[in-house]
């Protein structure tokens, strides 16, 4: 027979039912605001449990309710589904709009990404200045990349998982192309930057239209 105290350290190894399994992993989303990754799903749970099994069941038993179970980048978050979003606005909302520099330069580090600034400046035509580029950082919508092996090192710029949560996008990859933005009205039909003769002064009014696209 076996003893009791072998028993208990038997169960220490043994992973939870995978029915358990799905209990911890969905706990553990509810009560973060932000996406968790699997590493960190994996860290968390008790030796031996494969939340990623978990997670595809809980994708498929959330589908049809009032929040989903969704990816944004590598980590899973839940979010309330999106034909009632409107149940969870206030009477009274603060809109900032991104200036139209902010915007393009938002928008080549999304499209063009891993990218470096001279990179940015090259599509944009004009110097971009670091408040631009602050202000994009302190919002969390970009973030430091890799750098570059060319001379100097230069660093990257690549948008944060908080860009795609923001968006509903799973990756950049899901990004909208250019006929559906201007089909949706979120883009005028002005040629995009470096597509003409850039202007000389680098351009920090409130963009018109495409601003609807970037607003916090």
């Amino acid at each position: 027979m076996i003893d009791t105290d072998t028993q208990i350290e038997q169960s220490l190894f043994e992973a939870p039912l995978m029915a358990e399994q799905e209990r911890m992993v969905e706990a553990i989303l509810f009560a973060s605001a932000d996406p968790i990754s699997l590493p960190e799903l994996i860290a968390r749970m008790p030796h031996g449990c494969d939340p990623a099994e978990a997670l595809v069941t809980l994708r498929r038993r959330y589908e049809g309710r009032g929040v989903h179970l969704l990816k944004v980048g590598d980590a899973y978050v839940f979010r309330t589904a999106g034909d009632l979003s409107y149940l969870m606005q206030k009477e009274s909302r603060e809109t900032r709009k991104l200036s139209r520099a902010a915007i393009e330069t938002l928008a080549i580090v999304a499209y063009h990404q891993p990218v470096t600034r001279t990179e940015i400046e090259e599509i944009r035509g004009v110097a971009v200045s670091r408040g631009t580029v602050d202000q994009l950082l302190e919002l969390d919508w970009i973030r430091l990349g890799r750098r570059r092996m060319t001379p100097g090192r230069p660093v990257t710029f690549v948008v944060t998982e908080h860009f795609l949560d923001h968006f509903g996008l799973e990756s950049a990859r899901d990004l909208p192309g250019l006929k559906e933005l201007r089909a949706a009205g979120l883009l005028d039909s002005r040629p995009l930057p470096g597509s003409m003769t850039p202007p000389n002064e680098d351009d920090e009014s409130a963009a018109t239209g495409q601003s609807e696209l970037f607003e916090d």
